[in-house]
């Protein structure tokens, strides 16, 4: 379903998402803060004509720009504001009726080198009803003198954005004696009235004035809280401020949750680039795909019409060369990619707003941890995190990422300290992965190092040229990539230390630890040095791949949040190794891992850290005060966790191949859900069915999932080209793939020079 034009939607469309959020049609709105609405706004004149309730919006306006403005002006009479620190004038000014007098002040901007307001918010008609009692000669009237503005305001239309509100409806139950008459019908009256002659008169005009109507879906649901059953609660004074501020700061401002009113983004060159290299990869495989299909009908058995038999082909199905193989995987990538761009950057699928409620995190939860147990199976080794525990463990982790995502849940803070955790454990797999091949095989060729960062990196290098963002953005990757080469230097610098090695010299054990005291060392210089890790990260090019909105901060935030966890799970890994090798665990198929005794104390031990660390996280009540914590005492859940997963035999002996299936494509899951399941770069929720939110998350959720299953496979089979074994073979490929790193930097910088 097309979005449309997401401007009108916002200005006429639209529902409560529980009771204070409002979420538009189609597209996403954006929260000002102060700063913004006053960068939005600055050198602009804004003027607010007509009654009361139009005051009322006027005043929630310029608390946007300064919450501490007061109401305090003149009842019946105009309204001056100004923020002279960014130059802006918001004027109220009172005209409850539509008559001649307003009529003579518009006029007076369409009339020489007067300066006109750059936003007129215009809006009048329960004065002439209460007035002139509701009698049908007001409403003619009105509708004259409608017709008489509306060309001035068409005028005014051409250089200043206009917008006309319709009156919202009344609360008639609770009107005095004297306001008894402004009935809902006489207002859908005047509503009606004020459409038709605004539209009839931009029929033939490009400018256009902008109806206003959203404010009476509004009050609909809110009026009932109205002080006097007329003028509006807060509620809807602030929506609509805020629904006004979007229309005009959107297409200024570009907040990426703010997809109403946003034009779409020109496409870059790069992206142009990119564009073509699919574009010709579709053909090129195309074309070679029909050639073989002719060789291979040429070579099709046919009958010998003398003997009745059937003659073999000379020739058998040739094998698929590497050139077919690349072009294949880029075909089907480039495919998946315009999905991509259609997704979150073309304005052809709706976005809506998040929305938190318990229900939608925890119920999802209880739902796919019910399918992971359904589906059980015993594993092929029992040793502790075997492979398919350690896919088990990544693929329902990730799911429970996903429905946090998906969910809003991040506003909830006792569920944001848990998928903190979440997050700390990938980090700790990664340290306990990577160590123990190291340590084991003793392989620090650079086959090995190429293999890891392709796997890593392939997509999100692709993503950061077909969506047009930065490396830093996808941060999770940048992260366990630098954590990656972290924990290679650390083992591969000399002396290079091996079980190997160790084994005939326990001396060798002491070194290893001496190596893992001087990271901690590091690590906790750079966590508490933010000047010397920002000059590390701001030289070229690494300031090229961890920059995001111009500095490094973010970068450093996110290193710093889980800065040691990689490091136990190094340690971790030693430990575990040291005792596998001295037979000191049993991994026996059903037996514990330790004696009866010492299994049941570390089992109670591990349960009450377990369910301690909850504790702590659910009371939780600053979220900074908690992240300070987190990196320090993470690791007592992790470490739980694979006690209380790992010392029963039995529990050990079996894992979930549903969640080991998601597992396998973690790290595909959790990038993709950027673009294609959430939307405006996971801000929101994308909407290919709306008005049914539970199917819609049925076809985006299996279209996700397809998409990154896809995307696995591709990486799997672009490594094996890419990353060959043979030495001479890989240089080749790494001069290629810097020279491909070159032109996009070069690219990259005559897009920024264009852009300036």
């Amino acid at each position: 379903f097309k979005g449309g034009d997401t401007c009108e939607y916002l200005l006429s469309s639209g529902r409560f998402l529980g009771e204070k959020v409002w979420q538009p049609h189609s597209c996403m709105m954006h929260k000002y803060k102060n700063s913004e609405a006053k960068n939005c706004l600055i050198d602009k004149h804004v003027v607010f004509i007509g009654d009361s309730r139009i005051r009322q919006l006027f005043y929630a306006f310029i608390k946007l720009i300064n919450p501490q403005v007061k109401e305090e002006g003149i009842k019946h009479g105009n309204i001056p504001f100004e923020d002279k620190s960014a130059s802006i004038k918001v004027d109220f000014l009172w005209y409850p009726e539509v008559n001649g007098s307003m009529r003579q002040r518009i006029k007076s901007w369409t009339e020489g080198s007067v300066a006109k307001p750059h936003i007129i918010v215009v809006g009048a008609a329960t004065w002439s009803i209460k007035i002139h009692n509701g009698s049908n000669e007001a409403l003619a009237q009105y509708k004259i003198n409608i017709t008489s503005i509306a060309p001035l305001l068409e005028k005014l239309a051409i250089s200043s954005d206009v917008y006309w509100v319709l009156q919202d409806p009344v609360y008639e139950d609770m009107l005095s004696e004297s306001r008894k008459m402004i009935t809902n019908e006489k207002i859908d009256a005047y509503n009606e009235a004020a459409v038709r002659i605004l539209n009839s008169s931009s029929r033939n005009s490009k400018a256009k004035v902008k109806v206003f109507s959203v404010s009476k879906l509004i009050a609909q649901e809110t009026i009932m809280k109205s002080a006097d059953g007329l003028h509006l609660p807060e509620l809807s004074r602030d929506t609509n401020a805020m629904i006004l501020m979007n229309v005009y700061c959107n297409k200024i401002m570009k907040p990426i949750d703010g997809s109403c009113c946003q034009p779409q983004p020109p496409l870059t060159l790069i992206q142009k680039i990119a564009f073509c290299f699919f574009t010709l990869s579709i053909i090129g495989y195309l074309i070679i795909s029909l050639i073989h299909r002719n060789n291979y009908r040429k070579n099709k058995s046919c009958t010998d019409l003398e003997s009745g038999e059937e003659k073999k082909p000379a020739i058998s199905t040739p094998n698929v060369s590497t050139l077919e193989i690349l072009l294949h995987c880029f075909c089907k990538l480039g495919l998946i990619m315009t999905y991509f761009y259609l997704c979150d950057r073309a304005n052809l699928f709706m976005k809506e707003n998040k929305f938190y409620t318990h229900s939608s995190f925890f119920i999802p939860i209880v739902y796919i941890l019910v399918l992971g147990v359904f589906y059980t199976e015993n594993t092929k080794e029992t040793k502790v995190l075997n492979r398919e525990q350690t896919d088990e463990w990544k693929g329902w982790m990730q799911l429970v990422i996903l429905i946090y995502h998906i969910s809003g849940a991040s506003t909830f803070l006792p569920v944001y300290m848990h998928i903190r955790v979440l997050v700390a454990a990938y980090l700790f797999q990664t340290g306990y992965g990577h160590f123990s091949y190291f340590w084991i095989k003793g392989d620090f060729g650079v086959y090995r190092v190429c293999q890891v960062l392709f796997r890593l990196n392939f997509l999100v290098v692709v993503l950061c040229i077909v969506m047009d963002r930065p490396y830093q953005f996808y941060y999770f990757v940048p992260l366990v990539t630098v954590w990656f080469m972290i924990i290679y230097a650390t083992l591969a610098v000399w002396p290079q230390i091996v079980q190997k090695k160790a084994n005939g010299n326990c001396l060798w054990h002491f070194g290893l630890l001496l190596k893992l005291i001087c990271l901690l060392t590091c690590i906790y210089f750079l966590s508490y040095s933010q000047g010397a890790f920002e000059k590390i990260f701001s030289f070229w090019p690494l300031s090229k791949c961890f920059e995001l909105n111009g500095n490094v901060y973010e970068w450093w935030f996110r290193w710093k949040l889980d800065r040691y966890v990689v490091f136990h799970g190094m340690l971790f890994a030693f430990i575990y190794l040291a005792l596998q090798k001295r037979q000191m665990i049993s991994e026996g198929k059903g037996d514990p891992l330790f004696s009866n005794r010492v299994s049941n104390v570390l089992l109670f031990i591990s349960i009450v850290s377990f369910l301690t660390y909850s504790i702590w996280a659910s009371s939780c009540k600053n979220k900074t005060e908690c992240n300070e914590l987190h990196p320090s005492v993470s690791v007592v859940q992790i470490l739980a966790f694979i006690l209380i997963r790992n010392i029963p035999g039995y529990v050990r002996s079996v894992y979930s191949s549903f969640f080991a299936w998601f597992g396998k494509i973690s790290l595909e899951l959790f990038i993709c859900q950027y673009h294609i399941w959430l939307a405006a770069d996971t801000k929101g929720i994308l909407v290919l069915i709306p008005g049914y939110p539970m199917f819609n998350v049925l076809v985006s959720t299996f279209i996700f999932v397809c998409v990154a299953h896809e995307i696995s496979q591709i990486t799997n089979d672009l490594a094996q080209i890419v990353v060959p074994k043979d030495n001479t073979t890989l240089l080749k490929r790494l001069l290629c793939i810097a020279g491909f790193f070159s032109g996009l930097h070069f690219f990259s910088a005559m897009q920024d020079q264009s852009r300036h």
